[in-house]
C-alpha cells in the first residue's frame, strides 16, 4: 500500500475540506481528489459519501480515518525509536565492573553515561578482569571494566583512569606507627597476602613490579577477593597492596593504610569491548570513556 495515501486521507478527514487539506499537504486539489479515489480503489470501499453538497465520511471512512491516524502515529514513533537507536540513545547495555574498582573511576563514568543517555537500559554486574574478558569474548556482556595490561584476542581496551596502590598493614605492625611514606626496603621481607594471579595477571604483575621491584613478594596466603584480603591483614597474616579506592572503601578495624615512597605505584583501570563492528550504544559509551580519559590527561 502507498503510505502517502494514508497520510492524505488522514489530513482530509481532519479538515473535512479538500481545499484546506490540499493546502496543508502542499498538493493541488485535483491531485488530492485523485489520490483519495485511488485510495478507495485500493481498499475496495467508498470512504466518502459525495451525494450531498458537502462530502461526509462513510462508516468505512470513519474507521479508515482512525486507522490512518494510528498507523501514522505508530510510524512516527518507529522513526523516533530507530533514529534514537542509531544515535545510541536507546537500547540495552550489559556492563560488568571489576571487583577491584567499583568506586568512582567506573561509577562516575556509568553515572555520566546514564545522565546523557537516559533511554538506554543498563544491566550492571561485577566480576574480575579475567572473568570479564572471558564473558566479553563469549558475548555475555557488552562492556567490561578491567585492569590493564591485558592481552586477549578479539578485545579492545581503552584506559579510563588510574589510581595509587596503598600498602595495608596490621594496625599492630611496627611500620603502622611510622609517619610519612614507607620505603620499599622496609617491606621487602614482609609476609604478603595477595589474590590469585589468574584473576588479573596484568594487575598482579604491575603491582608486584612496582611495590616489590627486587622480585616476587613472599606470599604466605591467597584470598579470592579484596574483602577477604583486608580481613586477613587485620588478623595479622601479613601485609597487602590494594588500589586506593578499594582499600579505603573496605577499610576495617585492625588495618592501617600507608603510602609508598616515590616512584608511587599506580595501576590503570581499562574499559574493554569486543573488537570489530559494535552497536551504537557500545560506541557511545566507549567514546564517552575515551573523552573523559583525554580530558583528565589534559587537565
Amino acid at each position: 500500500m502507498d503510505l502517502r495515501r494514508w497520510h492524505y486521507f488522514a489530513v482530509l478527514a481532519e479538515e473535512m475540506h479538500f481545499t484546506r487539506a490540499a493546502a496543508r499537504l502542499f498538493v493541488s486539489q485535483p491531485s488530492l481528489s485523485q489520490q483519495i479515489r485511488a485510495f478507495e480503489a485500493e481498499l475496495g470501499v467508498a470512504l466518502l459519501d459525495r451525494s450531498g453538497p458537502r462530502f461526509a465520511l462513510t462508516d468505512a471512512g470513519r474507521v479508515a480515518a482512525a486507522e490512518a491516524r494510528e498507523l501514522l502515529d505508530r510510524l512516527e514513533r518507529a522513526r523516533g525509536v530507530i533514529t534514537a537507536a542509531g544515535r545510541g540513545d536507546s537500547g540495552r547495555l550489559r556492563i560488568a565492573y571489576t571487583r577491584s574498582a567499583p568506586g568512582p573511576l567506573a561509577g562516575d563514568l556509568v553515572a555520566a553515561y546514564r545522565a546523557r543517555f537516559p533511554g538506554v537500559e543498563l544491566a550492571l554486574e561485577t566480576g574480575w578482569t579475567s572473568l570479564n574478558l572471558t564473558r566479553l569474548a563469549a558475548g555475555e556482556i557488552d562492556l567490561g571494566f578491567v585492569r590493564p595490561p591485558v592481552t586477549h584476542p578479539g578485545v579492545e581496551v581503552v584506559a579510563v583512569g588510574s589510581e595509587e596502590v596503598l600498602i595495608v598493614l596490621p594496625s599492630a605492625h611496627d611500620l603502622a606507627r611510622r609517619r610519612g611514606r614507607l620505603r620499599r626496603a622496609w617491606i621487602a621481607g614482609e609476609p604478603v597476602v595477595f589474590w590469585p594471579r589468574e584473576n588479573g595477571p596484568g594487575q598482579y604483575d604491575a603491582i608486584s613490579a612496582q611495590v616489590w621491584p627486587a622480585g616476587v613478594p613472599p606470599i604466605v596466603r591467597e584470598e579470592p577477593e579484596d574483602e577477604q584480603l583486608m580481613r586477613a591483614v587485620a588478623e595479622g597474616a601479613g601485609i597487602a597492596a590494594v588500589p586506593e579506592h578499594r582499600a579505603r572503601a573496605l577499610r576495617r578495624r585492625g588495618v592501617v593504610l600507608r603510602r609508598l615512597e616515590e616512584p608511587v605505584p599506580r595501576i590503570d583501570l581499562g574499559l574493554a569491548w569486543r573488537a570489530g563492528a559494535v552497536s551504537s550504544v557500545v560506541r557511545a559509551f566507549v567514546d564517552l570513556a575515551a573523552a573523559g580519559a583525554q580530558a583528565a590527561v589534559v587537565g
